[in-house]
């Protein structure tokens, strides 16, 4: 909302976060005098890269594409806990089969008997193995 001060540096800035945030913000100005509802249009639009949308009564609307968020990735990371759903049939025909719901853990894996096992450390190389690759 725009007050009677205007269009001051921390209207600028929250709206700008909320352009980040959202992309198409609606913003009310409590203005009688049109041509100047304009200008702050206008003024916006350029100040904070946007695009005037509308202009209806005392509201105007931006839109800015919501800029892509940028993701760190970690190559140390392991991979982090998963629930798997196991589906373990009867001997007999006739019974339901059982499911259970089982949380695997990064360093887990599935045996195809539906238990959970730990990952195997890679061994390493013994000394003649070693020199028999290089």
């Amino acid at each position: 909302m725009i007050g009677s001060d205007g269009l001051t540096p921390a209207v600028k800035k929250e709206a700008d976060a909320a352009l980040k945030a959202h992309g198409l913000i609606k913003i009310r100005v409590f203005s009688d005098d049109r041509p100047a509802r304009e200008a702050m249009l206008q003024s916006l639009a350029e100040d904070l890269d946007a695009a005037p949308i509308q202009h209806i009564g005392k509201l105007l609307v931006l839109w800015r594409p919501i800029p892509e968020k940028e993701r760190a990735a970690d190559e140390d990371r392991m991979p982090g806990p998963r629930d798997v759903k196991v589906i373990k049939y009867s001997k007999r025909g006739g019974q339901r089969p059982e499911i259970k719901t089982l949380r695997v853990l990064g360093n887990q894996r599935l045996t195809p008997g539906g238990n959970i096992k730990r990952a195997k450390a890679k061994k390493s190389l013994s000394v003649k193995k070693r020199h028999q690759a290089d």
